[in-house]
């Protein structure tokens, strides 16, 4: 497994994971269940600690793929700037974690002010990490980049694959 194997295999878990948290967090307000919502908070710092995973791995992944055809400096650059504003965001999400499990635990009257925070910053960490998913996959596969679809259409017209100008 190479440093680029290696970012893919754990990149994915920082994105899935915060929506299993929120899936939880929500089931357990609505149950009132302090053990589904302390488990919500428990995925939530698994992802904060996958996410520095994957973000270390992110540098190695971008020595490794640099110098492959098609990959372009720019979009590898977009990507390392949405990875770092979701890293922070998801650090802060497993740190409010932490203290969302204390809170549960000394059944402090706050707590259900903690699930709505974790909530809202939940939300903005899955718009980051949207962002950052898409620019990573924008690094390798150009059927996905901004504009695309025409870039390909033209692409696929050039190369005579259009089934209405073939000659009989």
């Amino acid at each position: 497994m190479n440093e680029a194997h290696l970012h893919l295999a754990i990149n994915h878990f920082p994105i899935i994971l915060p929506i299993i948290g929120l899936i939880l967090l929500l089931v357990g307000g609505v149950l009132k269940s302090s053990i589904l919502q302390r488990t919500a908070y428990m995925f939530y710092i698994l992802a904060a600690l996958l996410t520095a995973a994957a973000y270390s791995s992110g540098e190695a992944a971008e020595h490794f793929i640099e110098d492959l055809p098609g990959v372009e400096g720019k979009y590898m650059e977009l990507h390392e700037e949405a990875a770092e504003t979701f890293s922070w965001i998801m650090y802060i999400l497993g740190g409010f974690s932490l203290i969302g499990i204390w809170v549960h635990l000394k059944q402090k009257s706050f707590g259900k002010w903690i699930g709505y925070l974790t909530i809202i910053l939940t939300i903005v960490a899955l718009f980051y990490a949207k962002e950052t998913g898409t620019t990573g996959g924008e690094i390798m596969h150009a059927e996905i980049r901004t504009g695309a679809s025409a870039t390909v259409n033209t692409m696929h017209n050039d190369e005579g694959h259009d089934e209405h100008h073939d000659e009989d």
